[in-house]
């Protein structure tokens, strides 16, 4: 082997890790999924136990079944507080989404 064909192979595996780095971040820019910024306030309000005895699989997935009408009570968790269900309550209530839409939920 000689050097011509180090350094060509090198600036060939260059110039291809340029080109797959690029058309990530063009497809990073164009292909990102839109979340509802209300589901990840009403995560922070929840216990954060993701024991999923609320029948989702998390409090991450029990918080968007609550954002998207889903699930239609706060005391679908079932190892919440009694004095942390109306804040979310509140929270829903008051909030609009994206589209302007609220979302009702009960206690």
């Amino acid at each position: 082997m000689n050097w011509e064909t180090i350094l060509f192979s090198v600036v060939v595996l260059l110039l291809v890790s340029a080109v797959l780095g690029l058309l990530l971040a063009v497809a990073s820019k164009y292909l990102t999924v839109e979340q509802d910024e209300r589901i990840d306030k009403v995560i922070t309000m929840l216990p954060g136990y993701n024991c999923g005895a609320c029948g989702k699989a998390g409090c991450a997935a029990f918080a968007e079944a609550l954002v998207t009408g889903e699930v239609k009570s706060v005391s679908g968790c079932k190892v919440i507080k009694p004095d942390k269900k109306q804040p979310i309550k509140d929270y829903l209530d008051s909030t609009p989404g994206a589209d302007g839409t609220y979302v009702k939920v009960e206690l």
